[in-house]
């Protein structure tokens, strides 16, 4: 089963002459600031007009993207890591006007998925310059009260959301630390959790797992493979399900994840499906690295929902 939608996975060129630039002060401890200068200096010497914004937080935000896009603008420019990217998604998400990617976070899962530079901001504005786009699904998160969140990485609920509960607890230390730290922490209570999930309303799955993963593109946490085979635009969600009761197993299923391999391990089952209900007392669920809401909740793909602008020979 896949999209029917024909514009999924369309590739065309624009012309790209007025952009808005987002930028997420915070983000890579700083160097967002950096890269969007040198972004946006090569934008100019290109002759693109650049409107600046930068939002107080992630409200502010999605206001500033939504006037942008009443006063006019040939694409959103983003410059920080996956979370500013989703709080774009949340505003771009089934418009026409394409996403462009200056990536200056600590994951960087979205500029990896379409082989954008992350090192180099100006080889990123280029690409923004040359508007080769393509029109991909997007994931989408509805809480048991209806609200609504967009994604373009993977969703995580389990040990993995255990984890950045934990993680966003903690003052310090900052950056990758943290999240090693309570990753520690958490793996010294590991606990199998009763899942449920239902596929399309009608394949039911009662398992106690370690975690649950709901990919609309292969990777999470900085190049985690975690759903290896997952298509951006075959209108499906790429769901791994890891059963792991032994903490030295699932110590050594995370560089296996790094490679994609993991899914040949017997603790680890596959699956898709377009939407997913899922329930599990007490977790949360994290979609680009932010939080979402908590279990239960309808977690489904969108076919076509964005536009992307990409290298013109971009990953697969």
């Amino acid at each position: 089963m896949t999209a029917q939608n024909p514009l999924a996975g369309q590739v065309r060129q624009r012309e790209i002459s007025k952009v808005t630039a987002l930028t997420n002060p915070r983000s890579g401890h700083g160097a967002a600031i950096k890269a969007a200068q040198a972004a946006i200096a090569r934008l100019h010497r290109r002759g693109v007009e650049v409107v600046e914004i930068i939002g107080d937080d992630a409200q502010d935000a999605r206001h500033l993207v939504a006037a942008a896009l009443e006063k006019g603008t040939d694409a959103v420019v983003v410059t920080g890591g996956d979370g500013v990217i989703s709080n774009a998604l949340q505003v771009l998400a089934g418009t026409e006007i394409p996403l462009g990617i200056i990536p200056a976070g600590t994951g960087n899962d979205h500029a990896r998925e379409f082989g954008i530079p992350t090192k180099d901001p100006e080889a990123a504005a280029d690409i923004v310059i040359d508007g080769w786009t393509e029109t991909i699904d997007l994931g989408r998160i509805r809480d048991q009260l209806g609200v609504e969140k967009w994604f373009g990485t993977v969703a995580a609920t389990g040990f993995d959301s255990l984890v950045t509960d934990r993680a966003n607890r903690m003052t310090w230390p900052h950056g990758r630390l943290r999240y090693y730290i309570a990753m520690v922490a958490e793996l010294s209570r590991l606990r199998m959790l009763p899942f449920r999930l239902v596929l399309d309303g009608k394949q039911e799955i009662d398992a106690d797992l370690t975690l649950a993963a709901f990919g609309n593109t292969r990777s999470y946490g900085g190049g985690l493979l975690i759903c290896p085979n997952a298509n951006r635009y075959d209108g499906l969600l790429d769901i791994t399900m890891v059963r792991s009761e032994s903490r030295a197993k699932l110590i050594r299923f995370f560089p296996t994840a790094l490679k994609g391999t993991h899914i040949e391990l017997d603790e680890v089952t596959t699956a898709r499906a377009k939407t997913v209900d899922v329930e599990c007392p007490g977790i949360n669920v994290y979609a680009d690295g932010d939080f979402a809401c908590a279990l239960p909740a309808e977690i489904s793909a969108v076919a076509a929902a964005l536009h992307v602008l990409r290298p013109k020979r971009a990953a697969v």
